[in-house]
């Protein structure tokens, strides 16, 4: 949906992806011949008997991130990290109501390698009023509805203070403002599903 609604609009779209994604029929050939950077998710008990693995992502992530600002580029970043579900959501303990609790490390990441490059923030919301279709059902057509909200941001911009590296200084400015950004967004999800309601009311 963001591809199809966003293409020709801004630069290609690219994402950072599960390693076990590669093996997806043409679509992993696909990412991989677009450099669409892959990540190993490792516990933390694995990181604790191998630690030599431990900052591997981070790497990956920033030679990626090296790589983009040579072209023009969009990095995209899902915080939420993982597909909403109602039992995620309660085993979170979320404080949103349509949300899961989002993660700023990817964002943080992404601002620290090449945070000057970037020219602004999209905020994108989509919104199934209808419920969320299910893969089969997209390809089959019966989507009904989407909505697609898009809010350009500034890019944060952090300030060291004495004795705090740079880095130090953008991680504790982005959890506070992917935090509030989640809050709003979880607002205007509520608001978009009330609309939707009264309008089948009518």
């Amino acid at each position: 949906m963001l591809q199809h609604v966003l293409n020709r609009r801004i630069p290609l779209l690219k994402f950072f992806l599960k390693q076990e994604l590669i093996w997806v029929p043409i679509m992993g050939l696909a990412w991989w011949a677009l450099e669409f950077p892959f990540m190993r998710r490792y516990s933390e008990a694995y990181l604790k008997q191998h630690p030599e693995q431990r900052g591997k992502d981070a790497a990956t992530a920033r030679a990626a991130c090296q790589k983009y600002a040579l072209i023009p580029t969009s990095v995209m970043n899902f915080l939420e990290g993982t597909r909403f579900t109602r039992a995620k959501q309660a085993r979170q303990q979320s404080p949103y109501r349509h949300l899961l609790k989002p993660k700023a490390g990817g964002v943080t990441m992404a601002l620290d390698a090449m945070g000057e490059r970037f020219s602004a923030v999209l905020d994108i919301t989509l919104v199934y009023p209808e419920g969320v279709p299910t893969f089969w059902q997209f390809l089959q057509g019966g989507m009904e509805r989407v909505v697609v909200r898009a809010h350009i941001l500034a890019v944060p911009q952090a300030t060291a203070t004495d004795g705090q590296d740079a880095s130090d200084a953008l991680r504790a400015l982005c959890k506070p403002w992917v935090n509030q950004l989640w809050s709003d967004k979880d607002a205007e999800i509520d608001h978009i599903l009330n609309q939707a309601k009264d309008r089948q009311n009518r």
